[in-house]
């Protein structure tokens, strides 16, 4: 009994570590921050059904407290999302942390945190680049999105290229990003992530946290970040608060200024600037952090709040919180309504539609019992076996490094397994998933239609998803592929492996 009741302990401990983010930040309802419930609905129900939305979280600070969040089912607000992008801003702060250390200054050259690259042997254009051009996107280096998937010397590979003169021209490019990564761990002694957690992360309560590391063992800055919501929201509060939380200056206010002032247009009619790894969102004055495919964290001083949002989209949603949410903003707290108790039913109620038809077809029986064989592909599937029973649906995998899993899928509901694979990712870049820790996990929905098995996968606790349809043709079974991150379909298909006699 006594050894029972000591791994329920342990097991109620490691529960309440796992859950311990949740639920950080103070929560209130709109109207005591002057929003009406209403207006937050309409804004949750426009950003969700949006043609093409696939909406994963959103929170909504004002005053420093969450009035409204939504994780549509079968997403969660424990479950990490990684970022494209929206990682930069967090390497923009660490690097404020090392100049406010004194360990950096941006007027310090590039080149001189490498010292195994000859100076004599560089251009003076080279020579010349500061740390503030790589903040601000102006290198001077015409950005190759293909370099890093071609090479695993990136450093080496991104300073051999021509230089013009820096600090004068915005090129967005990763790679500016991934050189301030580099350059943190060379003059902390400390990857960029460690420095967070020991300078940042262990103040405001962020331990579920991770980054991509590159083949030459840098985070890799400017996407990778393995991160909740709920602390892309409170990186926004402190950023409101000019580098404060509990009463500690985390990052200088001076620095913070400098993130969200506008350091470089980014166009030439000057109706758009960039900051430090920032946005200024013009002419609203507030400040964004934007990753591709719709991680944001919009940070509005004027009105006091945080906007954090998930989603992978192709469509940009931002537009609609200018729209839906500020026009109708009080500075003094509203009277309460019967619409905050709505708003709170309806903020659980969200829910990702399943695929529709019936539960079972015929057809199964051409499928159950068989194993079809695959060429490579993006899944890294090398066998499919499938199963159907009660209203679940198995899909049973043998990957290409020898790994076995299965996915189960659930028919108008969803089911969550834990996979022992790295999720679809359209990152194409060498080694990536390194320095992330799983385990992973797919939600899955099934239905059978037009004689076909549908599928749906959630990658809930990364960003990805991908809509199956499944058809079995004599000893073949053909598959057509829709991720959510791009518009095309693809096909891939897999012939029946002969049953060993």
């Amino acid at each position: 009994m006594r050894q029972t009741m000591r791994w329920v302990a342990v097991l109620l401990l490691s529960c309440t570590t796992a859950w311990s983010q949740v639920g950080d930040l103070p929560r209130s309802t709109p109207e005591e921050q002057g929003i009406p419930s209403a207006v937050v609905a309409h804004l949750l129900d426009t950003l969700i059904g949006a043609p093409g939305a696939n909406i994963h979280s959103v929170m909504i600070l004002r005053h420093g407290k969450v009035i409204a969040e939504v994780y549509p089912e079968p997403w969660k607000a424990e479950y990490r999302h990684t970022m494209y992008s929206c990682s930069k801003t967090f390497v923009s702060v660490a690097v404020g942390l090392a100049v406010d250390e004194h360990k950096l200054r941006v007027t310090d050259r590039v080149v001189t945190f490498f010292p195994e690259y000859k100076l004599e042997l560089m251009s003076p254009e080279l020579a010349s680049m500061t740390v503030r051009d790589l903040l601000i996107m102006a290198s001077g280096i015409a950005p190759d999105e293909h370099l890093r998937a071609e090479c695993s010397d990136w450093i080496r590979a991104y300073l051999s290229k021509p230089v013009k003169t820096p600090g004068r021209i915005f090129k967005y490019d990763s790679l500016c990003t991934y050189l301030l990564s580099a350059i943190l761990q060379r003059v902390t002694g400390m990857k960029t992530l460690d420095y967070l957690k020991a300078h940042l992360f262990r103040y405001m309560n962020i331990t579920e946290v991770g980054w991509e590391e590159s083949p030459e063992g840098y985070n890799v800055g400017g996407w990778g970040l393995h991160i909740q919501c709920e602390s892309m929201a409170k990186l926004g509060q402190l950023l409101l608060q000019k580098g404060r939380w509990g009463g500690r200056q985390l990052v200088s206010e001076s620095w913070v200024h400098q993130m969200m002032k506008r350091q470089i247009p980014v166009n030439h009619r000057r109706t758009k600037f960039y900051g430090y790894q920032m946005w200024s969102c013009t002419p609203r004055r507030a400040y964004c952090a934007d990753g591709r495919l719709g991680q944001y964290i919009l940070v509005m001083p004027e009105q006091d709040m945080v906007v954090a949002i998930t989603e992978c989209a192709i469509a940009p949603q931002l537009h609609l919180v200018w729209e839906e949410l500020l026009p109708h903003l009080s500075d003094e707290p509203l009277e309460q309504s019967e619409e905050s108790e709505r708003l709170k039913e309806k903020m659980a109620s969200y829910r990702y539609l399943t695929p529709e038809g019936t539960d079972t077809l015929s057809m199964m029986k051409e499928m159950e019992g068989r194993v079809y064989a695959f060429t490579d592909n993006e899944f890294g599937w090398k066998t499919l076996s499938f199963e159907q029973h009660d209203g679940r649906m198995e899909m049973k995998v043998l990957d290409k490094y020898g790994r076995r899993y299965s996915l189960s899928l659930g028919y108008g509901e969803w089911l969550t397994s834990e996979i022992a694979a790295y999720p679809l990712y359209s990152m194409n870049a060498r080694q990536k998933f390194k320095g992330l820790q799983g385990p992973f996990y797919v939600a899955g929905s099934y239905a059978w239609r037009d004689d076909a098995l549908n599928v749906r996968l959630e990658y809930v606790n990364w960003i990805s998803a991908a809509a199956l349809e499944i058809r079995p043709i004599d000893d073949r079974l053909v598959i057509r592929v829709r991720k959510s991150y791009q518009k095309r379909e693809e096909e891939m298909w897999g012939r029946e492996v002969p049953p060993k006699s």
